[in-house]
């Protein structure tokens, strides 16, 4: 265990949530947003931010425990020092993540992206997106919020993450 700045000269990527104590021993519940979810517990060290301040912590092991994950963190050794992590954000460095295929990008890659049309009207930022079972929803906040199918080739027409934009293939009325 040792201190990690949240804000550090590399990207962060926010992997999942700290979501309260399991048990007495010092085990924290969390929710995982990797695919597929026990995909978080493969990283050995976690950064958890809890509002400006970021502690790292190596990740001691971890399991399934009914519809979610338990893990275990050196140095959280009882039942209050996990519960007084709850809130925190699991997060890694952008590095250590997996290499993308050509044309993949990971969400936090796309989330404030600007999104426009092929006409070069403005629809907004992407602010987050929303798992399906068909596909991956763009959500879309500009003067109003639009929900937008991450189809690419389909609504999505081109992203350019070193310009901060996309366009799709979308009618602003819609």
């Amino acid at each position: 265990m040792g201190g990690a700045p949240a804000g550090d000269a590399e990207r962060r990527i926010v992997l999942g949530e700290i979501v309260g104590a399991h048990g007495v021993r010092g085990e924290v519940k969390l929710h995982s947003w990797t695919r597929p979810r026990e995909n978080i517990l493969g990283y050995p060290v976690w950064t958890l931010e809890k509002g400006e301040s970021g502690h790292e912590y190596e990740v001691a092991g971890g399991r399934h425990q009914g519809k979610g994950l338990v893990a275990r963190l050196t140095g959280v050794d009882d039942r209050d020092a996990a519960a007084a992590l709850q809130g925190s954000r699991i997060t890694v460095p952008r590095s250590v993540l997996p290499a993308k295929a050509p044309g993949e990008y990971y969400w936090a890659e796309l989330e404030g992206l600007d999104v426009e049309t092929l006409t070069g009207e403005s629809l907004g930022k992407v602010t987050g997106l929303i798992e399906t079972g068909a596909n991956d929803v763009l959500v879309v906040a500009g003067e109003r919020e639009r929900l937008i199918p991450y189809a690419p080739g389909v609504y999505i027409q081109s992203v350019d993450l070193s310009g901060g934009r996309m366009v799709v293939d979308w009618d602003p009325e819609f």
